[in-house]
């Protein structure tokens, strides 16, 4: 009988949290080198941080470094869901992650799947292409038409070689972050993270949503927000 084989999880180089990286990783993906938005550091939810921002703010893609609270809290949210469910509106665009080390990209994907009305991207790019083939379909269904594509993989492996951080040697090296998004949906400010849909939800229309979040962002230090370029 022949030996049962498996396929190894595929797995990718981490992108680095920087706005420079990111904001030329997106236009590579199909955002216009002049779209009136762009990522920017946000160094604190301090209000004198976040009166740094330029305002409207489409969304939050957060780096965080796991530890034990961090698992914890997951833990706690995921049996939260499990045992009391949640409403997710139609108007959330939400993929799983399924390739290792893909969660800035994914972080990315939210934050633009998201905000498409502010920011669309070009006619015929990736990012065009990606989101009229994945509109409508579920988070596991959209994940699978990622890990597939060869084109995004490609770009995202170019990002991650951008930035100022030393890269892992090896592609399976452990890492100890993890990017989620923030992201502004029809008057909610959503987590959308590999956990779960919806882990968390604060009702808002502004920016002020970090000032009335701190008690939860302090265990996730935002770090990196899509808001208007500066002209």
């Amino acid at each position: 009988m022949a030996a049962a084989t498996t396929t190894k999880a595929k797995r990718w180089f981490p992108l680095e949290s920087n706005p420079q990286v990111m904001n030329e990783y997106i236009r590579r993906m199909g955002i216009a080198e002049d779209a009136e938005f762009a990522f920017c550091d946000v160094y604190s939810t301090d209000d004198w941080a976040l009166e740094m921002v330029l305002r409207p703010v489409l969304g939050v893609v957060m780096l965080f470094p796991i530890k034990p609270a961090t698992e914890d809290h997951a833990k706690q949210e995921r049996e939260r869901i499990e045992k009391d469910g949640q409403i997710v509106s139609k108007n959330v665009y939400y993929m799983k992650q399924t390739v290792g080390n893909a969660c800035g990209t994914v972080g990315i994907l939210h934050a633009l799947g998201n905000a498409r009305d502010y920011l669309p991207p070009r006619h015929g790019s990736f990012l065009s292409s990606f989101f009229s083939k994945t509109d409508g379909k579920t988070p596991d269904e959209i994940a699978a038409i990622l890990q597939a594509d060869d084109e995004i993989e490609e770009t995202h492996a170019s990002a991650a070689q951008d930035g100022q951080s030393e890269q892992l040697e090896h592609v399976d090296d452990p890492i100890n972050t993890h990017f989620v998004c923030f992201r502004f949906v029809c008057g909610l400010f959503d987590i959308m993270c590999i956990l779960s849909v919806v882990s968390w939800t604060v009702t808002c229309t502004s920016w002020t949503a970090a000032r009335s979040s701190r008690s939860t962002m302090a265990l996730h230090p935002p770090k990196l927000c899509l808001g208007t370029r500066v002209p």
